[in-house]
């Protein structure tokens, strides 16, 4: 399957996207931190997303193309939010994972009109120091430019250990594909996520949430979901999930992942 690249124009500057799907409704994805573009994997996505295709029209945005020197969780929605205006979209089902789902709450929260329905997937309403000292080491590693390190600490956060193992070689062959520029775009986007906190404004997301959390969170914590789940609780639409024994990127290896945000998306 061949996906296209596409780019939008914004007030700051541009943002890449790829779509795909023939659906009237309309899914966006907001991937999460990664060394390398997700628009890299763009066929990949649509095939793991396949069961979206025939009800949705998906969009996959990347974060912006240049970016300054510091660049914000907040500053990243808003970018966000500039592209989804731009290609007229409203009322949308948004799915956001990791450092995507955090960008997602802020949308939901600033420009409620816009989401017709959220999915969070192991994501955090803020990032303490205890979630930030995972995402300084990764920082240091891109910094000393050991990207086979910077790889394998990824996996070993991001997967449970049999998956790990798996993937071990093919992370190693990756991460020897990162360029200079790569590098210089994952410590300003893994920086941006230091001292991000909307806990206290969760209250007014309004439309239907569905939080999805793993109880092996190597990441950001397996107590990031009670905190969602707190903070949500009146909210008439909210629903939550653990998965255990998939980690934090559950959202690639539990098995019936799509299919879960698919009943919620479509209200079944």
């Amino acid at each position: 399957m061949n996906i296209p690249i596409e780019e939008i124009h914004i007030e700051s500057g541009s943002m890449r996207f790829f779509r795909f799907g023939t659906g009237t409704k309309t899914l966006v994805i907001l991937p999460g931190l990664s060394v390398q573009s997700v628009m890299l994997s763009a066929s990949a996505v649509a095939e793991e997303y396949g069961i979206m295709k025939d009800d949705f029209t998906v969009y996959v945005f990347d974060r912006r193309t240049d970016l300054p020197p510091v660049y914000s969780i907040r500053e990243m929605a808003s970018d966000t939010f500039s592209a989804m205006s731009s290609l007229g979209l409203q009322s949308t089902c948004l799915f956001g994972a990791s450092q995507g789902g955090m960008i997602a709450m802020v949308l939901a929260v600033e420009h409620p009109g816009l989401i017709h329905r959220l999915v969070l997937g192991s994501s955090s309403p803020c990032v303490d120091a205890s979630c930030f000292s995972v995402i300084r080491e990764w920082i240091r590693l891109a910094e000393a430019g050991d990207r086979e390190a910077l790889y394998l600490s990824f996996g070993r956060r991001l997967y449970p250990p049999h998956v790990f193992r798996q993937l071990r070689d093919g992370l190693i062959s990756v991460a020897r594909t990162v360029s200079e520029e790569d590098l210089q775009r994952f410590i300003i986007l893994a920086a941006g996520t230091e001292h991000f906190d909307i806990t206290d404004r969760l209250d007014e997301i309004r439309c239907p949430v569905l939080a999805i959390g793993a109880s092996d969170d190597a990441v950001l914590g397996p107590d990031a979901i009670s905190v969602l789940t707190e903070k949500l609780r009146d909210n008439p639409g909210f629903q939550s999930y653990v998965y255990s024994g998939y980690g934090h990127a559950s959202f690639d290896t539990a098995p019936d992942y799509q299919e879960r945000l698919f009943r919620f998306f479509t209200g079944d």
